[in-house]
């Protein structure tokens, strides 16, 4: 939204962006997914954050502008990459069994939406200020990172068991991950991955731009309605784990996904026909601001569900080049999400753009059949 409004890029081009983090997670993730193990996960995250830190900094020294956004997009893409598949890989360390798995992995994907969520009220407040530009939000980030970094320097984490028995070998860890492309499970899981992680990037991408240009909301007010998604998936990720322990997770899944085709062909409607000079204070925001991003809610324990029930049939040593292989996919979902949603918005419009995620949300539905099948007869030697 800062791009297109402040620097004048169009929508087609903006979304291009996202490209750079997700394409940098892709690339990196299958760059170095093998070497994790060894590197250590504590160190590489370690590593992550630092160059997170460094990046923020970048930011308001070069004075914003686009072909910055880029480099800061990219490094901490890599930096995701590599938090992420340490994170994952981690949680097979400090769990036992598939419940705890999928417990602990809800649970800690709640956390991060609720992550995400105080960042878009972070650059909400900080767009909004008389005192502040909105680039002083990445000296906040900065030093957040240096802050994370400190607390995970201090934190004990036993990552024997997790310590790769054969001599280091770059083209066999590389087969070893690829390998895991041989089981259908793991194909039907790497096609839902990447669908799910379509739906929503493109929504959490766009909604503050569908939000401002739409809904005609300031700037500002867009980001922070646009926090009722984050919010809506995080509190569906820390109630999804108990849930589950009740109703079957394919159950679940299933339901998800039919609320939330239902809830896009309701209230995409009401977003037609919003005259100019409409907002005159929260009390006049559209109820359609309010109404579509609990989408979020919806799709919400679907990925953290996944992942979960899929690295957990694996064994520790192989959950690393699995979780390259989700990190991966997922990054090229997002990726494909952002740009497509990106160019139907300028062609068209944003209610066409949103009106687009029925069709991965239907493939995901179709997907959960052949994957429950698959999950209940899986093993691998």
């Amino acid at each position: 939204m800062r791009m297109i409004n402040e620097y004048g890029i169009p929508e087609e081009s903006a979304a291009v962006l996202e490209a750079y983090k997700d394409l940098s997670i892709a690339i990196f993730s299958f760059v170095v997914a093998s070497f994790i193990p060894r590197i250590g996960y504590k160190v590489t995250m370690l590593i992550a954050l630092v160059i997170t830190a460094v990046a923020c900094v970048a930011m308001p020294l070069a004075g914003g502008g686009f072909l910055m956004s880029k480099i800061l997009f990219a490094a901490v893409g890599f930096s995701f990459g590599l938090v992420k598949v340490s994170v994952y890989s981690t949680v097979g360390l400090v769990t036992e069994g598939t419940d705890e798995h999928a417990s602990f992995m809800s649970t800690l994907e709640g956390l991060f939406m609720v992550g995400v969520l105080g960042g878009f009220w972070i650059f909400g407040y900080f767009i909004d200020s008389s005192f502040f530009t909105w680039l002083d939000t990445y000296w906040l980030l900065a030093a957040i990172s240096v802050g994370a970094a400190i607390l995970l320097a201090v934190t004990e984490l036993d990552e024997s068991q997790a310590q790769p028995e054969e001599e280091f070998d770059t083209v066999k860890d590389f087969m070893k991950m690829f390998s895991l492309l041989k089981a259908p499970l793991v194909l039907i899981f790497i096609l839902s991955a990447f669908f799910y992680v379509f739906i929503e990037q493109s929504i959490q991408t766009w909604l503050p731009t569908f939000n401002n240009k739409i809904l005609l909301l300031p700037e500002s007010v867009s980001v922070w309605m646009s926090s009722i998604y984050l919010g809506a998936l995080a509190v569906g990720r820390l109630t999804s784990g108990w849930v589950m322990k009740k109703i079957s997770w394919n159950i679940v899944l299933g339901g998800s996904l039919v609320l939330a085709f239902i809830l896009v062909v309701l209230v995409l409607p009401l977003t037609e026909g919003i005259e100019p000079g409409a907002y005159q204070g929260f009390a006049t925001i559209p109820l359609a601001a309010y109404l579509f991003p609990l989408i979020g809610f919806c799709i919400a324990p679907i990925y953290p569900t996944l992942n979960s029930t899929v690295l957990s049939k694996l064994p520790k040593p192989r959950q690393s080049p699995m979780t390259g292989l989700i990190v991966i996919f997922s990054a090229l979902g997002g990726t494909a999400g952002s740009i497509i949603t990106g160019v139907i918005f300028g062609q068209f419009s944003g209610q066409y753009a949103f009106y687009f995620t029925l069709v991965p949300i239907t493939i995901v539905f179709l997907l959960l059949f052949p994957y429950k099948r698959l999950i209940e007869t899986f093993s691998m030697d």
